[in-house]
């Protein structure tokens, strides 16, 4: 059944216009429906929901980063940034695309303003952790790069797709759909299994035992530390994961959760560190506390998703009812 993908480019717009230029026709080249802000009025804050309800339909994202940080929110936060964020959150294949060296670019082409310089480093540094990024330093290899990736990305993870509306679904492909449908529920019955058995890891920490952990908060990327047991930290972030969340999503709760506890309440975009929040996945997959494992999103993408295990739910219950205090005696 032949599709065709709709692949949504983000970045900002007076500064790279030739690069989005080449890289739309790309996009066509390669039979996907390209979408962007070319296609919408100046943006602000109602424009942007109407974007992101063409992210919605997107099945790609592809992020180009130059030396501007762009128009920002009210919230301080650039459009093209707040694009990228929901994109990850509907768990949208990223394709990020980051200039080599933005000191190269002429002044018309950066930002000046020393604010905006902090932000657009910090939102590279976070498009840079957890995923593979191109880097690019002129329109051409920009075009070049995006052209093999998305190819590649399309091949490795197709995504849903659009079909004319007059296309037959004919007997094969309703034989494959039910082929696949068994599959999944081997796969379902096969992780069932598994997590039922589950495996012995020798030495594991006890939930009793402390663990340290630090994060960053606010453009300027303040410090803080927290140090707590890992039945403390169980207690704490349990109660979010009683419904499904992506790992993007994971991640934000439990920076914002860590940083309420240090009594920094106003603090802003806190970020756990990268490398204790991959030692807590881990952490919670081998006490068995949590399910994190990829699964399918909305668009037919996969992404991590972190939810509560039986056992999970057993000790959130144990550590967070509140119980009746100790009955005092009646007098006869």
């Amino acid at each position: 059944m032949d599709k065709r993908y709709q692949v949504f480019i983000s970045s900002t717009y007076s500064d790279l216009k030739e690069e989005r230029g080449k890289v739309m026709q790309t996009v066509m080249s390669l039979d996907c429906i390209p979408a962007g802000m070319e296609f919408f009025t100046a943006i602000d804050s109602e424009q942007l929901e109407f974007i992101k309800k063409i992210i919605d339909d997107c099945d790609y994202y592809i992020l180009i980063i130059g030396g501007k940080y762009g128009s920002m929110t009210e919230d301080g936060i650039s459009y093209t940034e707040q694009e990228y964020n929901y994109a990850v959150s509907k768990g949208i294949r990223v394709l990020a695309f980051l200039h080599k060296n933005i000191n190269q670019l002429t002044t018309d082409k950066i930002e000046l303003d020393q604010n905006k310089r902090e932000k657009l480093e910090a939102f590279r540094d976070r498009v840079k952790t957890g995923r593979l990024v191109q880097f690019w330093s002129n329109a051409d290899e920009l075009n070049g790069k995006v052209a093999v990736s998305l190819t590649k990305t399309i091949k490795t993870y197709p995504a849903v797709g659009w079909v004319r509306g007059n296309t037959p679904t004919n007997e094969e492909t309703l034989q494959e759909i039910n082929e696949l449908r068994k599959e999944l529920d081997e796969l379902r019955k096969y992780k069932y299994e598994k997590e039922k058995s589950g495996s012995e890891i020798e030495n594991i920490a006890s939930l009793d035992e402390k663990i340290s952990l630090t994060g960053y908060h606010g453009t300027h990327h303040y410090k803080w530390e927290i140090n707590l047991s890992w039945k403390e930290l169980f207690s704490l972030i349990s109660p979010f994961f009683l419904e499904s969340h992506n790992d993007y999503f994971a991640k934000q709760i439990i920076s914002e959760v860590l940083i309420e506890e240090t009594g920094r309440t106003d603090a802003y975009k806190p970020e756990l560190c990268s490398k204790d929040f991959q030692t807590i996945k881990i952490q919670m997959r081998a006490l068995g506390l949590m399910h994190i494992a990829p699964a399918q999103t909305t668009k037919g993408g996969q992404a991590l998703f972190w939810t509560l295990s039986q056992k999970g739910v057993k000790l959130m219950n144990d550590l967070r009812v509140i119980r009746h205090s100790a009955s005092t005696e009646t007098d006869d």
